[in-house]
């Protein structure tokens, strides 16, 4: 009689943490998606700093490096320029889009900025 009613206390035991495990799965997934934008943003930030360093139009190079460095879409590149240096900032929002956990965590907002020195074209 002991051993049906231990049965019964594991499953209910399982039940109970099930979803927070479920939950804690999710949402390391959710952090690695968000680590691998961030990493995608800066390496675009770098590559179009780097094109708009030595070209004689820096925003169009930039930009056209920063879409060509990445598969994220839509991203959105500003380039400063300023006689020495060329400052790229490159920005992405990362949707949330994993079940359960898509309820409760908003968007994340993610940028990056790199500056170069300024080559001759």
């Amino acid at each position: 009689m002991t051993a049906d009613r231990d049965r019964g206390q594991a499953a209910v035991e399982f039940a109970i943490a099930l979803p927070l495990v479920v939950m804690l799965v999710l949402g390391v997934i959710h952090v690695t998606v968000v680590v691998r934008d961030q990493l995608a943003i800066e390496l675009a930030a770098r590559d179009g700093a780097r094109a708009a360093a030595v070209s004689a139009s820096p925003s169009a190079a930039a930009t056209a490096a920063a879409e060509s460095a990445t598969s994220l879409r839509p991203i959105h590149t500003s380039t400063s320029v300023a006689s020495a240096s060329v400052t790229v900032t490159v920005r992405h929002t990362t949707r949330s889009r994993m079940p359960l956990l898509g309820l409760v965590l908003r968007d994340v907002e993610l940028d990056a900025s790199v500056t170069m020195a300024r080559e001759p074209p």
